[in-house]
């Protein structure tokens, strides 16, 4: 898009400073961590999957759904893994970055094109709009949008399931939408190769998750679907949280991370889980930095920074409080305090 372009060009966004040395150390991918942090995660859903399995016929019914809900709580943290490896930023060897892409796009049906196309224009024009709709202030919260999301939410599954459905038969239309992007916006007509792509890797989607299906019918084995096509639509009442915290109540048309993104300082397994997204300002001034290296980079910067809540709670907190003050003055933008130099 050419008006994109051109505001690419005219956003000088602020970054705290950093020797060139440093950040070439912090920039370095391990593949030993990447096997950690993607072999780790895959091992978590991997062990609740199999404790469902076991625990099928041998516990009480609501036992059985309480260890479901957990594996789908891991499962939908599949979304910061996947956004991670679409950045290549995860391994040192292309090669298991690619393959760990595949599989997680596969388990939680995303399209790394698509997903890539837009979240690139994110990163480029953060909460400049039009240029990126992928976040744009202020945010729907309610309680019943968070509740829906929170156990189970089949409206999702439709929705995504209709789409891929939809481009798997070559049918692209422009009111799909990507974020709050038109189709056609991201993925005009004229791109014949990527829509070939995202046309292709639907029918990879469509076949591999038909297959499921047809082994849970003919073996019995029910669980299998449950566990893995519709994984990543229960159980997000933890992913929900944190993602939501990472621009909700802040500012945007401005050139300063530290404005419109928020670093929240998490426990240590809620961050493996959420990809160390958390240090959302950090990710996004220096993008090319290893999820795993993001705690370094803070330590590195964080007089350069914001208060940063420790916690959901304190985000939360902070987050309720400007959207209450935004529903009075809907002209309202909560501007957090910067460090004196």
């Amino acid at each position: 898009m050419e008006n994109s372009e051109n505001l690419s060009n005219t956003i000088s966004w602020y970054r705290s400073p950093l020797k060139g040395e440093l950040l070439s150390d912090l920039n370095q991918r391990s593949d030993w961590l990447g096997f950690l942090q993607a072999g780790g995660h895959l091992g978590l859903i991997f062990l609740t999957g199999a404790a469902a399995f076991y625990a099928e016929g041998r516990v009480p019914l609501l036992v059985l759904l309480f260890i479901i809900f957990m594996h789908g709580t891991f499962y939908t943290f599949l979304l910061n893994g996947f956004h991670e490896l679409c950045h290549s930023s995860v391994f040192k060897t292309k090669a298991f970055n690619t393959l760990f892409l595949r599989i997680f796009s596969f388990l939680g049906w995303y399209d790394p094109v698509m997903f890539w196309t837009s979240h690139n224009k994110h990163h480029k024009h953060t909460l400049h709009q039009p240029d990126d709709l992928e976040v744009v202030l202020p945010m729907k919260l309610t309680l019943k949008e968070y509740i829906r999301s929170a156990i189970v939410d089949p409206w999702e599954f439709y929705d995504t399931f209709r789409r891929t459905l939809r481009f798997s038969l070559g049918k692209i239309v422009k009111e799909d939408l990507i974020g709050n992007w038109e189709v056609d916006d991201i993925f005009p007509p004229s791109e014949v190769e990527k829509r070939r792509q995202l046309i292709n890797w639907a029918r990879i989607l469509i076949v591999g998750h038909g297959t499921i299906a047809v082994v849970a019918i003919y073996t019995g084995l029910w669980l299998l679907p449950v566990l893995i096509t519709f994984g990543r639509f229960y159980g997000r009442w933890l992913q929900w949280l944190c993602g939501r915290t990472q621009h909700t109540g802040l500012t945007d048309n401005v050139p300063d991370f530290r404005l419109c993104s928020r670093t929240v300082i998490l426990s240590p397994f809620v961050r493996f889980l959420y990809w160390h997204m958390n240090y959302h300002i950090e990710h996004h001034m220096y993008a090319a930095v290893p999820c795993y290296n993001l705690g370094r980079l803070h330590k590195v910067i964080k007089y350069d920074l914001p208060y940063c809540p420790r916690g959901l709670y304190a985000a939360w907190k902070k987050i309720v409080e400007i959207r209450r003050k935004q529903n009075v003055d809907p002209e309202y933008q909560y501007l957090p305090e910067l460090p004196a130099h």
